[in-house]
């Protein structure tokens, strides 16, 4: 017998950390949903509306904010960026895990509404190995790196509220900890609440 309701799984980490690439096979793997943001920022080249992000402007997403629309938010960089609310609750109902990857920020919100959530934040080797990764990239200038080096610093100050966190040094090594660490979650006893409540009612 599972749980009945979804896993909220919160996944964070500073930009060039190698999220991405990490938790993209574990989608399907886990059977997890991935969550769609909304972003006021324009498309880049290669993202798709709907797919990468919701795309939409600044009065329409003040306009979902004011409405209580949004899970949590956050601003970076000039622009906001949100998670839907009624889309990650009806997935979460269905039983299904939801897959959230969002800055720290936004997490440190969800953090307070929902308690039985896992948190699990990837971090870099050492700031050199992400200056490395970030510089390698070759898509910002000095100026613009040493900005997100700034910026990565705190959010990794803050990883010392999540639940987990993952050091990306060894591609591999460091799925098979996110694997583990998202299979357990599935158990932890503040998740199972709800199921446990149902057996000794006697509805399980």
């Amino acid at each position: 017998m599972t749980n009945k309701e979804g896993l909220l799984i919160v996944y964070s980490g500073p930009s060039g950390v190698g999220k991405g690439t990490l938790i993209a096979p574990l989608i399907e793997e886990l059977g997890m949903t991935f969550s769609v943001s909304l972003t006021t920022r324009s498309p880049r080249p290669g993202e798709e509306q709907g797919k990468s992000y919701h795309f939409v402007s600044q009065a329409e997403f003040e306009r979902m904010v004011d409405a209580g629309d949004l899970l949590e938010y956050a601003r970076y960089n000039q622009n906001y960026y949100g998670t839907p609310r009624r889309a990650v609750e009806q997935t979460l109902q269905q039983g299904r895990d939801v897959l959230l990857e969002i800055d720290v920020q936004g997490a440190m919100q969800l953090r307070r509404s929902f308690p039985a959530a896992v948190f699990i934040f990837v971090m870099p080797p050492s700031l050199e190995a992400l200056w490395d990764r970030l510089a390698g990239r070759g898509t910002e200038g000095a100026e613009e790196v040493a900005r997100r080096m700034a910026f990565a610093k705190g959010e990794i100050a803050m990883s010392q509220y999540y639940d987990f966190i993952i050091v990306n040094d060894q591609i591999e090594r460091a799925r098979a900890q996110l694997r583990a660490v998202i299979e357990a979650s599935r158990v932890r006893a503040p998740h199972m609440k709800k199921f446990v409540e149902e057996v000794l009612h006697g509805h399980a």
